[in-house]
C-alpha cells in the first residue's frame, strides 16, 4: 500500500501537481515511516513549491535515515540553497560528493551554491534605483500573474536570484545579463523590453532514418553597436570568430541532414574550438553521437554543455535540452544494464530547468521501463505459491487482513495466478470491501475464463449487493464451463428465489423501498424508464390489458419488464 501511494505521488510529481504529490508521499510515509526515499521525494515536491523550510525538514530526515545515500545530500543542499543558506548548501553538497565523487547532480548543485555565494560576497553596496520594484510579496504576485514570467518560478536558480535581489536590491546589477531577470524587471515596472535577437536553429534529437527538424536554439543578447575604432579591433575579431563558428555549425547541420555523421562531428568540433561561448555546438555534437549509438560520448558532451552553460548563464532551455539528451542516452544504455535511475534523474533535473511535454514523456517511459524490469526481476511463481498457501492458513483462522497481505505478495510474485486473485476476492468480501472483491473476481475470470471459483466469487458480491439479475447471469456464465458445479447451481437457486419473491409481490415494504432506491440509481433501469416504447408498455399494463398481452409476447420487452420487477419498480399481482 505504501508503494501504491508512492507511485501515485511520483505520477503527480511528474505531471507538475506538486501539492497532490506531497499528499500521496505523506500517505506513504504514514505506512512506511522508515523509508528514506519517501522523505526524499516529498522534499523534492516541497522544493518545487518553494516551501524550502519543509523541504529542509524532509531532507534532514532523509539523511538521518540513510546517511550513506548521495541523493539525500542533494535534497539537503537544494533546500539550504532555496533558503539562501549558502554555506550550509555548499557543506551538504560536499558531504554528498565525499560519498559519490562522480555524482553529477551533486556537482551541479555545488556549482550553483558556490556561484550564489560568490555573487553574494561581490554584491555592491550602492543602492539600486529599481529596488522598490522588488520589495514585499507584491513582487511574487506580479510575476505569478504574468504569463511571460510565471514559468520562471518553477526554476530554482531564478527563484534564488530573485530572493537575492529582494534581500539586497543592489544585487540586481549582478543579474542584468539574465534574460529572465530583464523580463521580470519589465513586468514589475510595467515596461516592455525589446527581446534579444535569435540565432540559427540547432540540430534536434531524432531517430535513425528520420529527417531531423529544426528547433529553436538559445536566444542571444544583441551585441551593442561598436564605436568607430581602427579596422582590426578586439571586438571586430570576436565578431568574425563567432561568424566563422556559426558557418562551421551550418556545415555540420547540412552534413547531419545528409546523414554524413563523421563530417558533421568534425564541423561541430571546429565550431567548439573557435567559439567556446555557445553551448549549442556541444549539444549538436551530442545529438550526432546519440544518433550513431556512441552513448558514452553523447553523455560526456551533455555534461560539458551543462557545466559550460552554467558558467555562461546560458538560456535555461539549452541546459534542459542537454540534460534531456543525456537522459535519452542513459535510457539507451539502461536497456542492457537495466539501471534506469540515472536516466530518470537526468530527466527530472531537465524538468526543473524547463518543463516541456517531450521531456516529461521520456521521463514517464523511463519510469515505466524501470517498473516493468523490477516486476520481471521480482517474478517467482514458486514463492508466489508459498505466499498463497500462507494466505490460506490465515484465511482459515479468519485473519483476513493478514491473508490479504500474503495474497498480495503472491500476486506480485506471479501476476498470472487466478487463484491468488480469487482468494483475495474472498477476503475482501468477508471484510465488506465489495468493490475490491468484485475487481479481483473479474481479474480472476479474465486470467482463466474456465475457473469456476472466479464466477462464484463475482456472483457472491453481486448477490450481496442485491443485484440478483446480474448475479444470475454470472452464475449461469460459470455453469457454461462447469455445468455440474454445486456452488454455482446453489447460487442460481438463491437468485431465482429472490427474483420470484419480487414477481409474486412478496417483498416487505422495507425490501421494496430498498430495491426501488437501488434500482433508480441503475443506469439500465433509468434507460428503460425513459424509453418512449417502454413508457407506453407500462401505461398499457395499467389501462389496456389486451395491448399489454401483445407486448408481453416480445422477448426484449418481457426482459425489460422483468428487470423492472426485480428492481421493485413494477409489481405484479
Amino acid at each position: 500500500m505504501a508503494d501504491e501511494a508512492k507511485a501515485r505521488g511520483n505520477a503527480a510529481f511528474s505531471s507538475g501537481d506538486f501539492t497532490s504529490a506531497i499528499r500521496h508521499f505523506t500517505e506513504a510515509i504514514a505506512l512506511a515511516p522508515t523509508n528514506h526515499v519517501l522523505f526524499s521525494n516529498r522534499s523534492a515536491a516541497h522544493a518545487s513549491l518553494h516551501h524550502y523550510a519543509d523541504a529542509l525538514s524532509d531532507a534532514e530526515k532523509t539523511v538521518e535515515l540513510k546517511p550513506d545515500w548521495p541523493k539525500g545530500y542533494s535534497r539537503l543542499g537544494a533546500a539550504h540553497l532555496g533558503l539562501n543558506q549558502l554555506q550550509e548548501a555548499v557543506a551538504a553538497y560536499n558531504k554528498g560528493l565525499e560519498i559519490d565523487p562522480s555524482n553529477e547532480a551533486l556537482k551541479s548543485g555545488l556549482a550553483d551554491a558556490q556561484a550564489s555565494a560568490s555573487r553574494s560576497r561581490a554584491a555592491p553596496s550602492t543602492p539600486n534605483p529599481f529596488g522598490d520594484a522588488f520589495k514585499g510579496p507584491e513582487m511574487w504576485t506580479k510575476l505569478t500573474a504574468d504569463p511571460l514570467t510565471r514559468g520562471f518560478l518553477q526554476q530554482p536558480d531564478f527563484v534564488n536570484m530573485m530572493q537575492e535581489i529582494q534581500k539586497n536590491p543592489s544585487n540586481l546589477n549582478l543579474f542584468l545579463k539574465d534574460q529572465r531577470v530583464m523580463q521580470s524587471l519589465g513586468v514589475l515596472l510595467n515596461v516592455k523590453f525589446r527581446p534579444p535577437a535569435g540565432d540559427d536553429a540547432e540540430v534536434p534529437e531524432s531517430d535513425m532514418g528520420q529527417t531531423p527538424r529544426k528547433e529553436p536554439e538559445v536566444e542571444k543578447k544583441r551585441e551593442p553597436e561598436p564605436e568607430p575604432e581602427p579596422e582590426f579591433t578586439e571586438e571586430k575579431e570576436k565578431k568574425e570568430r563567432k561568424q566563422k563558428a556559426k558557418k562551421e555549425k551550418e556545415l555540420g547541420t547540412a552534413a547531419y541532414k545528409k546523414r554524413d555523421f563523421e563530417t558533421a562531428i568534425q564541423h561541430y568540433s571546429t565550431a567548439m574550438e573557435i567559439d567556446d561561448e555557445d553551448i549549442s555546438y556541444i549539444t549538436n555534437r551530442a545529438a550526432v553521437y546519440l544518433e550513431t549509438g556512441k552513448y558514452d560520448e553523447c553523455i560526456k558532451d551533455c555534461d560539458k554543455a551543462v557545466e559550460r552553460g552554467r558558467e555562461l548563464r546560458s538560456d535555461y532551455k539549452m541546459v534542459a535540452r542537454a540534460l534531456t539528451r543525456k537522459g535519452t542516452a542513459l535510457t539507451k544504455l539502461a536497456k542492457c544494464s537495466k539501471d534506469y535511475e540515472p536516466a530518470i534523474e537526468a530527466f527530472q533535473k531537465a524538468l526543473t530547468e524547463n518543463r516541456n511535454a517531450e521531456t516529461l514523456k521520456k521521463l514517464n517511459e523511463a519510469e515505466r521501463a524501470k517498473k516493468e524490469w523490477e516486476q520481471k526481476e521480482y517474478f517467482d511463481p514458486k514463492i508466489g505459491d508459498e505466499e498463497r498457501e500462507k494466505g490460506n492458513e490465515f484465511f482459515k483462522e479468519q485473519k483476513y487482513p493478514d491473508a490479504i497481505k500474503h495474497y498480495t505478495e503472491a500476486i506480485k510474485r506471479n501476476p498470472k495466478d487466478p487463484k491468488a486473485y480469487s482468494n483475495r476476492a474472498a477476503c475482501y468480501t468477508k471484510l465488506g470491501a465489495m468493490p475490491e472483491g468484485l475487481k479481483d473476481a473479474e481479474k480472476c475470470i479474465e486470467l482463466d475464463p474456465t475457473f469456476s471459483k472466479g464466477y462464484s466469487r463475482k456472483a457472491a458480491v453481486e448477490f450481496f449487493l442485491k443485484e440478483y439479475d446480474n448475479a444470475m447471469e454470472t452464475y449461469q456464465e460459470g455453469l457454461k464451463h462447469d455445468p455440474s458445479n454445486q456452488e454455482l447451481l446453489d447460487g442460481v437457486r438463491r437468485c431465482v428465489q429472490q427474483i420470484n419473491k419480487a414477481n409474486r409481490g412478496d417483498l416487505t415494504p422495507e425490501e421494496l423501498k430498498e430495491r426501488q432506491a437501488k434500482g433508480m440509481q441503475d443506469p439500465e433501469i433509468q434507460n428503460i424508464l425513459t424509453d418512449p416504447v417502454m413508457r407506453q408498455v407500462l401505461s398499457d399494463l395499467q389501462e389496456n390489458p389486451s395491448a399489454a398481452q401483445k407486448h408481453m409476447q416480445n422477448p426484449m420487452i418481457m426482459n425489460k419488464i422483468q428487470k423492472l420487477i426485480s428492481a421493485g419498480i413494477v409489481q405484479m399481482k
